[in-house]
Order: structure tokens, then sequence, then C-alpha cells
């Protein structure tokens, strides 16, 4: 019998809107006949990535890409990695004959190293490999000052306490998803000065080891060649990677998490004006500190879908497809931010719309 390679995989990591999904749909995009399968870790009740990760062109029919895309709704992959991961992996690994590459998106929230430390289990271990662990950054809201909402006012903060972003759970789950990656993309790059650019490839790379490469993006367009094929077999030297979260897994205590000091609010509404929505997500912003928006919109008179995609106060929208006629016309989104009050922020929106 023949003995099959390790599948290789790739984890793609980073922090809240920092264009994770759009590298990888770029990577389906250009695939080049390559078998690959997609795990999505989204947090959030709606799978929203999931949904932007089926549109892909990739040459294969609907009903193909439903089964080759896997979503673990409860969005925090290192808590949860027994209890969803190992199943879909188990299912994959079963079809490893059948695959050339596993693609996995962790939620903004997420850390890499307990998920790459499960590909140690032996079941896992003896069939798949981490090809590499890729961090992308949102390179324009790492110059301002910050990594999400509110650039503004926290790099204020930051100059008169210079300390004060380390004691954040922002920056501690941001400097983790660096010390866990093999290869850092700057990502938006094109958005920002370049002078702002190079500080901020200093800045990144003070986190990481003087051997992994930091490279520049724009919209996540890289050659595949650049992205697969690295061969780091992280699982091998992961446990060497010292984040702040260590003390929380070696305890086995998982229930003071930063992180779970994060909501994640949906909110299901009629069709609804483009401007009014979305003026009225940047006040909910403002006035509730909401780090992340995403979803999509009906909006009267438009045959087809609005996905919304906004972090802090800049959002990105584009029709992305007809609405099929089997669907119901409804605004769907999520908001994720800290002690959101769900019932309060939709009756705002609903207010503001006049639904």
């Amino acid at each position: 019998m023949k003995t099959l390679a390790k599948l290789p995989v790739t984890i793609v990591t980073g922090f809240l809107g920092s264009g994770k999904t759009t590298l990888l749909r770029h990577m389906l995009d250009n695939a080049q006949g390559r078998r690959i399968a997609v795990i999505v870790n989204e947090f959030g009740e709606l799978g929203i990535d999931g949904e932007i990760l089926k549109q892909c062109s990739i040459g294969c029919t609907e009903e193909e890409a439903n089964g080759r895309v896997y979503e673990l709704a409860n969005g925090c992959l290192c808590c949860t990695v027994q209890e969803e991961f190992f199943p879909v992996m188990r299912e994959l690994v079963a079809r490893r004959g059948d695959l050339d590459h596993i693609l996995i998106e962790t939620s903004g929230l997420a850390l890499p190293k307990p998920l790459v430390q499960a590909f140690q289990w032996p079941e896992i271990r003896n069939a798949c490999t981490v090809d590499a662990v890729i961090t992308v950054v949102d390179s324009p809201a790492v110059a301002a000052g910050t990594f999400a909402a509110y650039p503004d006012q926290v790099d204020a903060q930051r100059k008169l306490d210079p300390n004060l972003d380390h004691e954040s759970p922002l920056h501690e789950l941001f400097a983790d998803q660096l010390a866990s990656a093999d290869l850092v993309v700057l990502n938006k790059a094109d958005l920002i000065a370049a002078d702002d650019l190079a500080k901020v490839r200093a800045e990144v790379q003070e986190e990481l080891p003087p051997a992994v490469k930091v490279i520049e993006a724009s919209s996540g367009r890289l050659p595949l060649e650049v992205l697969l094929g690295l061969g780091a077999e992280s699982e091998a030297h992961i446990d060497g990677r010292r984040t702040h979260h260590d003390s929380h897994h070696d305890d086995d205590d998982h229930d003071d998490h930063d992180h779970d000091a994060f909501d994640s609010i949906s909110i299901e509404l009629p069709e609804a004006d483009e401007s009014l929505l979305l003026d009225a997500l940047t006040q909910l912003v403002v006035q509730h500190g909401i780090l992340r928006v995403k979803g999509f919109a009906a909006i009267p008179g438009k045959p087809m879908r609005l996905l919304i995609q906004g972090v802090g106060t800049r959002f990105d929208k584009h029709f992305d497809r007809a609405w099929r006629s089997e669907e119901p016309r409804t605004t769907r989104l999520v908001l994720i931010g800290q002690e959101l009050d769900a019932l309060q922020l939709e009756a705002s929106l609903r207010a503001a719309l006049g639904a």
C-alpha cells in the first residue's frame, strides 16, 4: 500500500479586519488546480466568512464548495479545538488522498498557538503538518497606534502612557498572533505612507524571531508560491514560542481569558436604506466602542445583496451577489466589541432606520 505524504495545513490568523478572508479568497481564486479544503472559525452565529468564501470562483459547483468549507461557529479555537476542530480534521484526514492542502482561517479573537499544538495529537500529527502560520496585519490600524477601533483616541492615550497598549487585551492578542507566525503579511500597504509602513514593519519585527519573514501586500494579493509550501512544520517548534496566554493553558484554566471579554451580537433587520444604515452603524461604533461590523444588507430596489465589513468607523461595502429566490431579503449583521447590550443596539438601529 502506498504511504500518503503528510497533508500540509496553512493557518491564517490576524486581528479583526486585517484581511484574512480576502487573503483566503485570493488564494482560492488562484489555486491553479490545487484541491483545497477550508476551515473557517467565525466569531459569531451567522457564519459570515463561510458565506463569503463559498462565493469564490474556484471552478467547482456550489454543492462541491459547500462540501469543502467547514465552519466552527463558536469562535474560540483556543478553547474548542477538542470539541469541534478534531472531528472536522478527522474527516479531512480520511479524505486526504483527495486533497492537496488545508487552509484554516481563525477568528480575529482566536489564539493560534493552541491550534498549532493540536497538530501534535498522534491522529493528526501522523497525517498532517502545519506548513505555516501566516499572520495578517492591518497596517493602517497599527500605524495609527491601535489594532481595530478608535486609532486617534488610543494613540493619544498611548502617547500619555506608553505602557497602556501592553496592558490591553487587544495588544496581547496581537502580540500572541505574531508570536506564533512563520510568515507575517503587512496587509493594506497601499493605504498608508511609506514612512508609516516602515514604522509598522519595525514595530512588528520587534515581536518576531529573525527567521520570520515580513512581506507587504495590498488586498492580500500575493503569489501562492510565497504563501504555500513553506514547510515550517510549526507543530514541532510551537512549544518554544512564548505568548501572553501560556499560563492560562499550562494551568488548564480557561475562565479568565482576556478575549472572553469580547461579545458577538447578531442582529436581523428588514430592508434598509444604505446611507441610513451606514450612518447608524457609524454612530453605534462611536457610542458603544464596537470593534468590528460584518454582515449583509438588503437595500430596497436593489436585486443584489450588500456585503458590509467595518473596522472601527472604517467601512468597506460592495454588492456581492444577487438575492436567491428562496431566501428572505433581510439584513443580518454581527457586531463585535466589549460589554455590548444586544437589545439596546438593535433598538438603536431600528430607531435610526425607522424600522
